[in-house]
């Protein structure tokens, strides 16, 4: 039996409607370059460009990002191969050596790692921790250690990088324009890991054949309709961009309206790097967390209150329920008895696809939702009902 890879995210309870207006700028080809190479002092390192792209409105955007790169300061090597710093094991790795960043005197050390595809910003309760100490390639991981009073903010820049300025692709097995996928996982001492409570959006998209491919949904989630990875557009893609929000690494930002980090998994991301394999056992507790598309999303802004009350129970790494898909089913075992359960399944512009009314659900037992036809590749909405109450809805992203 064939299964599909599935990406799962808590979103809100109501079903979800396009937004009427379209916010983004456009941009159409290559990017002027400003900027070479940022680093080039590692053997075997792509090129990490930057450029300028002006888009149809006038405006001007920094791709793939703004950064610190250049300025600092950095996090502290987990693994990086082009500083030496490679160890085998999580026993190799000496905490002793990483500085600590005072946050709060009064508050608690807390040691965090961090392994971003490719390059990330890490700042704690506004002040910046460091940047990532390689922008692009070889596949790097990071330390950081902070002195802090709970609740805190972790406030991350995450950069998916492109070797074609402005046309979000990569040379890739002799594919001149590859559309590379991205990731982002973290873990904290204190027990925070990455997963859907943290708060993810994006604003920067390519390639695109078409601006059209872009979706505005209610729930905020700029979602790319486009389900080919490579797309034959070549140096004429399209872009997308948004402008960054004030103060977005702020403890006092309001992140309320941003869509609900996607979890990704191992295999999707495509970690066969030793900064991953070297420490996989370690890594496992959290989950690759990215927006609603792991291939043309490149910038992303991400967010996560640690020490505040959750919402709801759903709120919590342990009560999703685990949810895989084949050709027929959907498979559901969840982590909490609903006794009076309606299970529906939706495609993206509302055709309801299967419905079940009145089961029982019990907790760690599958539950298998028929379906009459096979499921093609695209976004679906999912959700379950209590006697008419809203416990769960997420979105099933099937490859």
């Amino acid at each position: 039996m064939k299964f599909f890879l599935i990406l799962i995210v808590l979103l809100s309870s109501s079903y979800f409607t396009i937004a009427q207006s379209f916010t983004g700028s456009v941009s159409r080809g290559k990017a002027t370059v400003i900027q070479q190479n940022m680093y080039s002092s590692c053997s075997g390192s792509r090129p990490s460009v930057v450029g300028k792209s002006t888009s149809s409105d006038n405006k001007e955007w920094i791709v793939p990002a703004e950064t610190v790169f250049l300025q600092g300061p950095y996090l502290s090597d987990f693994y990086n191969q082009c500083n030496n710093i490679t160890p085998s094991n999580i026993n190799a790795v000496d905490l002793n050596k990483i500085p600590i960043k005072i946050i709060d005197e009064d508050g608690d050390i807390i040691t965090g790692y961090v392994l971003s595809d490719n390059y990330c910003e890490v700042y704690i309760n506004g002040i910046l921790i460091g940047a990532d100490p390689v922008p692009f390639t070889p596949f790097n991981s990071c330390l950081l250690r902070f002195k802090v009073k709970k609740p805190y903010t972790i406030a991350v820049k995450l950069v998916d990088w492109e070797e074609n300025s402005g046309l979000g692709t990569e040379n890739n097995n002799g594919n001149l324009y590859h559309a590379g996928d991205a990731g982002f996982i973290a873990r904290f001492s204190d027990g925070t890991i990455s997963d859907t409570s943290w708060k993810a959006q994006v604003y920067y998209i390519s390639p695109l054949m078409s601006p059209d491919s872009i979706i505005e949904l209610s729930n905020n989630t700029r979602y790319c309709k486009q389900l080919a990875r490579n797309i034959p557009c070549a140096d004429s893609c399209y872009a997308v961009h948004y402008p960054l929000p004030n103060n977005w690494q702020s403890p006092t930002f309001d992140d309320s309206m941003w869509p609900k980090a996607y979890i990704y998994t191992p295999e999707t991301v495509g970690v066969n790097f030793p900064a991953w394999t070297n420490f996989t056992s370690f890594w496992t507790t959290s989950s690759f967390i990215w927006t609603s598309n792991l291939v043309v999303d490149n910038l992303v802004l991400a967010r996560k209150t640690v020490g505040s009350n959750p919402s709801s129970i759903l709120e919590s790494t342990e009560s999703k329920p685990i949810i895989s898909v084949d050709n027929q089913h959907i498979s559901i075992i969840p982590h909490q008895d609903i006794h009076h359960a309606s299970i529906q399944l939706f495609s993206l512009v509302g055709n309801c696809i299967s419905s079940i009314q009145n089961v029982q659900l019990i907790a760690g037992s599958p539950y298998q939702l028929p379906i009459s036809n096979t499921l093609p590749s695209g976004v679906y909405y999912f959700s379950i009902y209590d006697s008419k109450i809203p416990v769960y809805t997420s979105t099933l992203f099937i490859h």
